[in-house]
């Protein structure tokens, strides 16, 4: 059974590839930004990410993430229904 789905898909997406339409990841080689790295020569416009304020690279945002870090630790202990709500 497994063969023939197998088959299939890999049909599916043999033809989906003819047609162009097959999606390559990106890899992105440099930090968020407004233009980024995705190893092709010239940086490309970043009209995808969250980052439009570029808060991300922003010295301020970076110093206070470091700072909650030192104080909190990182990861996630649970939804907080379960452990709680953090201070």
């Amino acid at each position: 059974m497994y063969g023939d789905l197998k088959t299939q898909l890999q049909t599916e997406l043999e033809e989906i590839r003819v047609a162009g339409l097959y999606k390559e990841e990106r890899v992105i080689e440099t930090p968020q930004a407004s233009k980024v790295g995705v190893g092709r020569g010239e940086p490309v416009l970043n009209m995808c990410a969250n980052n439009y304020l570029g808060l991300a690279s922003h010295p301020e945002i970076i110093a206070a993430a470091r700072e909650a870090l030192d104080e909190w630790g990182y990861g996630l202990a649970s939804v907080r229904f379960i452990c709680g709500t953090q201070k």
